[in-house]
Order: structure tokens, then sequence, then C-alpha cells
């Protein structure tokens, strides 16, 4: 019974309610049909031969009413019972039908409001409140979502303001310090050894952080980006790929693509998106392997897909690498220059465009990531 929809349960407790309803009416119209057919039977008489073969049917204007004539009710008791259980039957079943249909309309504003909660995303609150114009008993309901989709907005909104500004007050100071030790390491190449190494070191971890800076300042960023240039895929791989081409050589690794698509959304946020995937596919990849994207084109989506012949992601990581700062292995990552924020960005901007991107299958021979994205991004500039 628990697995069965709000609409089949009013069904069935409806058709049930008819049923024994029927069932009483029947028992009762039965038991006082049957009590006056017998009355009628014991009353009835006229006058005739019965001792004649058949008794003849009762005339009140025949004339010949000099001997009594019995009439003689037969079976009328079973087929009127028969009949009443046939009725009931038939009576329960459209009952039943007409129950279904009747709370399927009634229904009809909580499937709606069902079907707008799939659609609600970070990036779209404000636009997913629901009519608060609705029947009594969804009124309250309508009124708290709305209120939590209120604060849920304004939680956001305040995040992305504080990772913005954030990112904006490091950026200065960082490109300061940038600035000081490239001087100081120019000034001092006469170093010692130890010298040198902690310059070195001083000089990775600021570019780092002048790389993540620059992240979060793109993801605070990404409502304000338009998302109605007309994109053609296949011409933007081949620019990836040539972009991404100097770091495939230097680990061997060969890059090829097939498919096309055209779809209107950001083209700089989707070439960042694919940029991405694409550099990841590589860094993460066996040395001599291959990277491969393909493009499937659908009837109103896009498909996406990034393979390589990595290491594989275990099961238990794949929806957390999309988290920001997540890392499946923090040494690795590192040593390949990771901030942990190049797949979150890879999620939003999919999101943003109304699209997912997921883990669609990873072993040890490799991994492949999808992107699902519709044709006509949702997202507002």
């Amino acid at each position: 019974m628990k697995r069965l929809s709000l609409q089949w349960r009013i069904t069935l407790m409806t058709a049930v309610l008819i049923a024994v309803t029927c069932l009483l009416m029947n028992c009762l119209i039965g038991y006082s049909g049957k009590h006056y057919m017998d009355s009628i039977s014991d009353g009835i008489s006229a006058y005739s031969d019965i001792d004649q073969g058949k008794p003849d049917s009762f005339d009140p204007q025949s004339k010949n009413l000099d001997q009594e004539l019995t009439i003689i009710v037969s079976g009328v008791q079973e087929s009127f019972g028969i009949t009443n259980w046939y009725i009931t039957a038939a009576v329960t079943v459209f009952g039943g039908v007409l129950a279904y249909f009747v709370s399927g309309h009634a229904l009809k504003p909580l499937r709606s409001f069902a079907a707008q909660i799939e659609h609600v995303q970070p990036n779209n609150l404000s636009d997913m409140k629901v009519s608060e114009d609705v029947l009594p008993e969804f009124k309250q309901f309508s009124s708290s979502f709305n209120s939590m989709i209120d604060r849920l907005d304004e939680g956001f909104t305040a995040q992305r303001q504080f990772t913005g500004n954030a990112a904006h007050e490091l950026r200065t100071p960082l490109a300061l310090m940038q600035a000081q030790i490239e001087l100081f390491a120019v000034e001092h190449v006469d170093a010692e050894p130890e010298i040198a190494e902690f310059l070195k070191l001083l000089q990775e971890q600021t570019e780092r952080m002048s790389q993540m800076t620059k992240i979060l300042l793109e993801m605070s960023a990404l409502r304000t980006v338009p998302c109605n240039d007309t994109v053609e895929l296949a011409p933007m791989l081949e620019e990836i790929l040539t972009d991404l081409a100097p770091l495939a050589e230097k680990k061997g690794v060969t890059l090829s693509y097939d498919g096309d698509g055209t779809l209107i959304g950001s083209d700089t946020l989707l070439y960042r998106m694919i940029f991405n995937l694409t550099e990841n596919a590589i860094r993460y990849n066996r040395c001599d392997a291959s990277v491969h994207i393909s493009i499937c084109d659908e009837a109103d989506r896009i498909l996406i897909r990034v393979k390589d012949h990595g290491f594989g992601i275990a099961e238990q990581y794949r929806e957390s690498i999309f988290q920001p700062f997540f890392r499946v292995d923090k040494s690795r990552s590192r040593a390949h220059g990771g901030v942990g924020l190049g797949l979150s960005l890879v999620w939003e901007i999919a999101s943003l465009h109304g699209g997912t991107v997921k883990t669609e299958e990873s072993s040890e021979n490799g991994t492949v990531m999808l992107v699902t994205l519709p044709k006509r991004a949702t997202c507002k500039a």
C-alpha cells in the first residue's frame, strides 16, 4: 500500500466505499423485494380450471372467472437477486473508474507543483516560486515553499557575494607577492640552492593561489554572463584541442573528436567547460594514451562525452568530484598543478545552461564524462 500513488489510494478507497455501499443496498433491496414477492404470490388469485394442464394467465377482463385460478410465481426471486449482483459489480467498477479520473483532476495542482520542483536549481531559484492562488488545502504548502525558496536564494546570493568579494580582495596582494618574488629571484640568480628552492616553492604556491582566486571570481560572476550565443561545437573543439596540444604532446596523449552540434548558450562558458574536462582527461591520463571527445546531436539536447584511458574514479567519489576543492588523490592532484575547482566550475556552467554533468562510466581502463545540454540554455543575463 505504501508504494501506491496518492491517486491510486484515493481510487481504491473510493471503490471500496462504493462496493460496501452497493452491497448493503443490494442486501436491503433484495430482502425487501423477496418479501413483497412472497406476499404477492400468496395473495393473487383468479378463477379458472387448474386441473387441466398449464394454468391460464390472469386476465382481469375475462368473463370466464367461474373457477378459481392460482397464479404461480416461478424463478423470479432468483433472477431478481442475480440482477442485483450484476448491478452492484457494474456500479462498483464504474465508480472506481470515475474516482480515478476525478482524483487525478483534483491532484493536478500537486503534480504541477512536483514537476516544478524537479527544475529547481541554485541559479534559477527566483523563477521557481509557485502561485499562491490555489485550493485552500495547498495555500499553506505553497506559501511555505515560496518562503523556503526566498531563504535559499538569499543564502546562495550571500555566498556568491562573499566568494567574489574575498577573491577580489585576495587578487591584488597575491599579484604584488608574485611580482616581488619574481623580482627577488631575478636579482639573486646566484642565490644558494636552498634559497632558490624556497623561491621556486613560493612562486608555485602564489601562482596556484592566483589561479584559485581567478576561478572563484569566474564562478561568482557566472550569472552575469549572457547565454544567447549561437555556438557551433565542432569549431570550438578544434580550438580547444589546438590550445591543449602542447600539454598533450608533453604527456604523449593523442587528442581526437567526432560529431557536431549547435546550441544557444554562452560561447565563453561552454569553451571553458569543455576545456576543463579535456584538460583533466589529459592530466590524469596514462602516458602515450588518448583522449577522445564525441558529440551526439539529439532532438532537443546535445550530449558531449570526454573519454580518457586513465586510472578511473572510485565509485564513492563520482559525485563528490564536482564539489569545490575536493580531491580524490591530494598528492597527485597537487603534482599536476590543480586547485580543486576545475570540475566544480564545469558543474556550475552545465547547471547554468540547464544541463547536467556526470561520470557516465569509470574503471581501471579509463573514464567517460558525460555533459547533457539543452539546445537552448535556460540561463538569463
